[in-house]
């Protein structure tokens, strides 16, 4: 088996071949160039980060390779098929290959593909069979659905007819997200969409007076720990389109930056966040349940009716023979002693838990935020020149427990208003001149949302809109009852709102009021240390790049003064990579404090949740070079 630095440096390799190539068809001359190295020594480095950047057009761009950026290229090439009709579509991602940076639970709701693929939903060409032919992964029908309340030693198993109907999963899958985002990456190839990972949109591009969205640069890459220019250096690339989908996922940084700029969040609530955490085990084939699946509230988090931790886990059987379990804790939790990682741990000793994997084996670990704010903290969707898509937006139904069928079905949606807009405006596509016409005024894709009203996302995400902030309100015993009330009763028509106006990273209390929490010890078998369990995600960093993790230069004082001493360092503990820790600070003088922050950011595995729960988000997430990150297989 090849070292992971290696197999990353020739996904990387192949991604540029794949984008050289391109460019070359598209008849790019040297002659604009910035890339070469000799041209950089000849002048000052500065100098050429602001030259002009190479730039290539497109009809659609879209930024994530997950299931919402998939499904809208899918569903553009489809429409393309369907209308005789020609439009240039692309989709670039941050991980080295589509898939390397997905992770979900996930038991898969299968509406919204069947809706993509029409003609493979029926029992003779189905979408599950095309999925283990071509990508070698099972997606295995759910073969029984308990929802388990669980004491310290013991547990309650809660009848399926007092659960919301929203929780039942009969009919659903259980999958590894990962491999079914490789297949949706092949479907789109096939329909001629240029799919390329391993580069990271580092920046959104603007028109000249900033009131329209032009597309996205890619980060510079070569640049060395200090700044300076190494021989590798290359200028990172413009890419433009008529039309700039983002769907980057939970907290995605251009998704958020186009927020701030276009105000999309104003009257809307904060979004609200929950980071989820996972494990993949192989176990003995005697002791698994194909299609069993598992979800669980109460201990480690919640010991009471009023502890208003909000959380739960998963656990899932999954063919041939793996077990997929994880916890998600709500962000909005107040106290900072609180190490999600070592929650997850403790949940894994408890019986009801440890029968599934004993004798078993962990091959994989990861983890990532997801949105739970739901109905009230959807922004608005659009912008002159661009969306959000899936979870940019914050489509999951958190009481459903899922999101990949909301963020494929925005997809669709999106794409069906961006194709309908591009080719009734008179204007010929780029996919025939290549070029976008400077004339073009830019476009906002107001039927997009409107879309999204009227369709089964807005019924679903309205029916539950207050059952998240039940919780915060009166625990997890009063959010249960409101929530079963809303779904068998209300369904979202009670004439009150429920809401929120405060940020996760608001809602942590100092430490005074709180007593350090002791998490027993791993044992290696069933329970693991952070850091060996982080070589399980295939994480890697080339080391010599600046740090993408960075503190903003006007909370700088917060890491230094605020983070240890008000809150006890919450940062040490909730990130679930071992990337934030406080050392002695040898150099400190007098009236300095003496500990310091290092950030260890070739250990983050891109899960956002710095970015959020940080004292006063004094955190900057950006993007590192492209291809860095996890390479997730199964996840």
């Amino acid at each position: 088996q090849l070292p992971l630095p290696l197999v990353v440096a020739i996904q990387f390799v192949v991604n540029t071949t794949r984008l050289t190539m391109m460019m070359l068809r598209r008849s790019l001359t040297a002659s604009t160039r910035c890339l070469a190295w000799k041209s950089t020594a000849c002048r000052s480095f500065s100098s050429v980060l602001e030259e002009p950047r190479e730039s290539m057009p497109f009809d659609v761009l879209i930024v994530g390779g997950g299931p919402a950026g998939l499904a809208a290229s899918i569903r553009l090439r489809q429409l393309c098929a369907e209308h005789d009709k020609d439009l240039s579509v692309c989709v670039m991602d941050k991980g080295s290959e589509i898939g390397a940076h997905i992770l979900s639970g996930n038991v898969f709701d299968p509406k919204a593909m069947h809706e993509l693929f029409p003609d493979m939903a029926g029992p003779d060409n189905h979408w599950t069979k095309a999925l283990k032919e071509e990508q070698g992964s099972f997606a295995t029908p759910v073969t029984k659905d308990d929802f388990v309340l669980l004491t310290e030693t013991g547990s309650y198993k809660v009848p399926n007819i007092f659960l919301p109907s929203q929780l039942h999963n009969e009919g659903n899958y259980v999958v590894s997200l990962g491999q079914v985002c490789r297949w949706m990456g092949m479907k789109a190839e096939e329909l001629g969409v240029e799919v390329y990972p391993g580069f990271a949109a580092s920046e959104v591009v603007y028109n000249d007076d900033k009131t329209a969205v032009q597309g996205i640069a890619t980060r510079d890459v070569g640049i060395a720990k200090d700044g300076t220019p190494k021989e590798t250096f290359e200028r990172g690339v413009e890419l433009h389109a008529r039309q700039t989908l983002f769907a980057e996922g939970a907290r995605g940084s251009c998704s958020e930056a186009l927020m701030e700029h276009f105000h999309l969040r104003d009257g809307k609530a904060p979004q609200a966040y929950g980071l989820g955490i996972k494990e993949v085990w192989e176990v003995p084939e005697e002791q698994h349940q194909p299609g069993f699946v598992m979800h669980t509230v109460g201990f480690p988090l919640q010991s009471s009716p009023t502890d208003k931790i909000y959380g739960g886990s998963f656990l899932y059987h999954q063919e041939p023979n793996l077990v997929l379990l994880g916890l998600v804790v709500g962000l909005d939790y107040a106290n900072p002693y609180i190490n999600p990682y070592k929650e997850f741990q403790k949940w894994k000793t408890h019986p009801e838990v440890r029968k599934h994997i004993e004798g078993g084996t962990c091959v994989s670990y990861g983890g990532r935020v997801l949105n739970e704010g739901g109905f009230h903290s959807l922004p608005k969707l659009t912008f002159p020149g661009g969306a959000l898509l899936g979870c940019s937006a914050g489509f999951l139904n958190a009481v459903k427990i899922k999101g990949t069928h909301t963020a494929i079905k925005s997809g669709m949606l999106a794409a069906e208003a961006a194709f309908e807009a591009l080719t009734s405006s008179g204007v010929e596509p780029v996919a025939e001149t290549g070029e976008i016409p400077p004339d073009e005024a830019p476009i906002e894709l107001t039927t997009y949302e409107e879309g999204v009203e009227k369709s089964w996302i807005h019924d679903e995400l309205y029916q539950v809109r207050n059952c998240h902030e039940a919780f915060s309100k009166w625990g997890i015993g009063g959010g249960m009852v409101y929530t079963g009330l809303a779904a068998h009763i209300t369904k979202g028509k009670e004439p009150w709102t429920f809401s929120h106006d405060k940020s996760d990273a608001e809602m942590t209390q100092p430490k005074e009021y709180f007593t350090p929490i002791e998490y027993p010890a791993p044992d290696g078998v069933l329970t693991f240390d952070l850091l060996t369990n982080l070589q399980r995600s295939g994480t890697y960093h080339a080391e010599d790049q600046p740090s993408h993790l960075r503190i903003k230069p006007n909370l700088a004082d917060i890491p230094k003064n605020i983070s240890m001493q008000t809150y006890g360092a919450p940062e040490i503990r909730f990130c679930p990579a071992g990337v934030y820790e406080y050392v002695e600070n040898e150099k400190a003088a007098d009236g300095e404090p003496d500990q310091k922050l290092v950030i260890n950011a070739q250990n983050c595995i891109h899960c956002k949740c710095c970015s959020i729960k940080m004292p006063h988000e004094y955190i900057d997430w950006t993007v590192p070079e492209g291809g860095g990150g996890p390479q997730y297989q199964v996840m």
